[in-house]
């Protein structure tokens, strides 16, 4: 376990996955990640590579062969190498292997930077080609906001409040994960998302199309927030377990597949890429105040 620390945030990440485990504020003494209980949702704040979402039969199409990958990738599965740290900053690293390539034929460096800068952390993707041709990925965030922030309060005195007036049209998934190719307008209070435990039973809310590039888990109990800044990711998912006490907040540089033919990794919806001996490089932020 690696531990960052300021005078603001005491934050921890685990060597698989290079997963957050804790995001601690010590002025209010309020740990705001989720505890990853395993009866609930067992994950704290997953990193999301080389794919975001499902695809279909769980397979990439590469160069004509196809390769079984999971939902969200297998990075969230793997052991990272600490290859920097000092009180503030850790890099975190995965190079591409034997194992890598049974599910993602392309040779690459994933490294994920987490840095304190007063109450904000800031965590970077870098993906960085090794190989002798373009490689096509998705990466995203997944990270789990307990609530509520105090004891005596409710999961439905908390909402999402947007950066910018939205008229929010949630993308609907199927029950097997994939984009159904409907949509549905989401009831908002302004440019608030009012929580509740219900809102989640069709899966997570996917916005394509947000002017917003940041968002704030917020009560109307309490001042306290904690504030994502995504500029360099387009889409947002907003997910819970139904009654579970999270939230999640999710910036994706990639989505699920849609149903109906399987197509190759470079027409994937949202796909991204890096050219031979590039860098690819995504940054966001959460802030806790």
């Amino acid at each position: 376990m690696t531990t960052l620390e300021n005078d603001h945030l005491r934050v921890s990440i685990r060597a698989k996955g290079a997963e957050l485990t804790s995001i601690y504020h010590k002025t209010s003494g309020i740990e705001h990640l989720w505890q990853a209980d395993p009866g609930v949702w067992g994950w704290h704040a997953p990193n999301l590579f080389p794919v975001v979402g499902g695809c279909l039969n769980n397979q990439l199409l590469i160069d004509g062969k196809t390769y079984p990958i999971e939902r969200h990738g297998f990075v969230r599965q793997s052991i990272f190498e600490t290859t920097e740290s000092t009180q503030t900053h850790a890099v975190f690293s995965l190079t591409s292997s034997d194992v890598t390539r049974v599910h993602f034929p392309y040779d690459f460096e994933f490294q994920i930077i987490y840095e304190l800068d007063g109450p904000a952390l800031r965590v970077t993707y870098r993906v960085v080609n090794e190989d002798e041709k373009t490689v096509f990925f998705s990466v995203g965030a997944h990270p789990a906001f307990a609530i509520p922030f105090l004891k005596g309060e409710d999961y439905e005195d908390y909402y999402v409040e947007f950066e910018k007036q939205e008229q929010l049209v949630t993308h609907m998934l199927s029950a097997s994960g994939y984009f159904s190719g409907e949509t549905k307008q989401v009831m908002t209070d302004g440019n608030r998302l009012p929580l509740t435990k219900h809102l989640f039973n069709q899966d997570a809310l996917v916005f394509k199309n947000l002017e917003s590039r940041r968002v704030a888990v917020r009560s109307s109990k309490n001042s306290h927030a904690v504030t994502v800044d995504f500029p360099a990711f387009p889409y947002l998912g907003i997910w819970a377990k139904p009654g579970a006490p999270f939230v999640c907040i999710e910036p994706w540089l990639g989505c699920a597949d849609s149903e109906g033919p399987q197509k190759p990794i470079e027409e994937k919806e949202a796909i991204q890429h890096v050219g031979e001996g590039k860098v690819f490089t995504a940054s966001f932020t959460i802030t806790i105040s």
